[in-house]
């Protein structure tokens, strides 16, 4: 399994993730959610921070299936997914991952011909990182 590389400013991310919690960064002055973490918000260059809980739920904006697979530790589980999740209640945020069974699940267990762009689909934790399931 793959260890997400942190960095200060998107650590609490995967501090969060760790417990179970999917949060991202919003903007302390004017409330605008942002993803990827950074330091300054792109709406008003305010530098003040905090971390706010959203719902888990998103749809299928894109997907890929790669074969044969990018990385040669992945080569049984291939072909396997990865989902790009538009976030419900902020749909400019748009998180990677894998649509699974369940948490914990294989990358390839679900069957590539049922993805469909649009899917529903709320998010589960395993090992400290996010994956997606359909609702």
């Amino acid at each position: 399994m793959l260890e997400p590389v942190t960095d200060p400013t998107g650590a609490p991310f995967w501090e969060y993730a760790a417990r179970g919690e999917l949060r991202v960064q919003a903007c302390a002055d004017c409330g605008e959610l942002r993803f990827p973490p950074r330091p300054c918000c792109p709406h008003c260059q305010s530098f003040e921070e905090e971390w706010r809980p959203v719902s888990g739920r998103g749809r299928v904006w894109s997907y890929v299936v790669p074969h044969p697979p990018l990385l040669p530790d992945y080569a049984a589980q291939a072909p396997y997914n990865v989902v790009v999740v538009e976030l419900e209640e902020a749909p400019r945020i748009r998180l990677i991952g894998n649509l699974v069974r369940a948490a914990g699940a294989t990358l390839n267990s679900v069957d590539p011909s049922r993805i469909r762009i649009g899917a529903r689909v709320h998010v589960v934790f395993w090992g400290g990182l996010p994956q997606w399931v359909l609702a």
